[in-house]
């Protein structure tokens, strides 16, 4: 999803909108329609959901929007309807990484934003996701210091801290061994676009959280390296290693 661009937005018909959008908007080739068992939404209800969607789809930061304009709206809601409105947004985020989309999943995209505020409506908290485990940590003295974490059920890189900036090639290397370079390569090469480049480039800082699938390529790319044990490596301020973490969630 780190290249996608996504629109977020309302309407009473929608196959008039979808067609509308068809002609003017060249970058989608998925829609996903969200709707209400009954009645009852109102369109304030609606732009209140439009307008936190929205707002979180950008905080989070996983997808670039199309919104031009932020949405307004929401903020004459009764607290109870709210209420029912963000417990609605909840549901809907459980939802659409079930169908493949992570576009609100994930922490915000920097620790201020980390609390979304409509006028007169409250928060909406972007940390009350599920935060599945303590943070790991994977320190080398070449100066690289970085923390992770599962969340929402996915192992994740932290934002602010260090990485190496550059791969490392062991010299002769076997033919799996090279294939595992060439992919960790490209995997770092995205990670170098969530990050900021230090003095005398050897490493870089994270701009924004990054996701991977297992501890183990999260370590290998953090290192700069072919291949790491993630499980080893990464552990938490108790000294617990995310292998051994993990074999205890397991039993429990």
């Amino acid at each position: 999803m780190g290249d996608s661009v996504a629109y977020i937005g309302e309407g009473d018909n929608v196959g008039k909108r979808l067609v509308d959008h068809d002609v003017k908007k060249d970058f989608w080739d998925e829609v996903v329609i969200i709707t209400s068992k009954d009645a009852n939404p109102t369109s304030a209800h609606v732009r209140y959901l439009e307008s936190r969607l929205v707002r979180i789809a950008k905080t989070v930061g996983r997808v670039s929007l199309e919104n031009v304009q932020g949405p307004t709206g929401g903020a004459d809601l009764p607290e109870a309807d709210a209420s029912d409105m963000d417990y609605f947004i909840e549901q809907v985020r459980i939802l659409m990484p079930v169908l493949g989309y992570d576009i609100f999943r994930g922490r915000a995209a920097s620790a201020p934003e980390r609390a979304v505020k409509t006028a007169g409506q409250g928060t909406l908290g972007l940390d009350d996701m599920t935060v599945d485990s303590p943070q790991f940590h994977l320190q080398t003295t070449k100066d690289i210091d970085a923390q992770a974490q599962v969340i929402d059920g996915e192992f994740t890189v932290l934002e602010g801290f260090i990485v190496s900036a550059m791969m490392r090639s062991s010299g002769k290397q076997s033919e799996s061994t090279a294939r595992q370079f060439e992919n960790r390569s490209l995997q770092h090469g995205e990670l170098m676009k969530s990050a900021v480049t230090l003095d005398g480039g050897s490493l870089a800082r994270l701009a924004k959280d990054v996701v991977y699938s297992s501890p183990s390529a999260a370590a290998s790319v953090v290192l700069g390296r072919a291949s790491s044990n993630g499980r080893i490596e990464w552990v938490a301020e108790s000294g617990l290693s995310y292998g051994t973490w993990e074999m205890s969630q397991a039993e429990a």
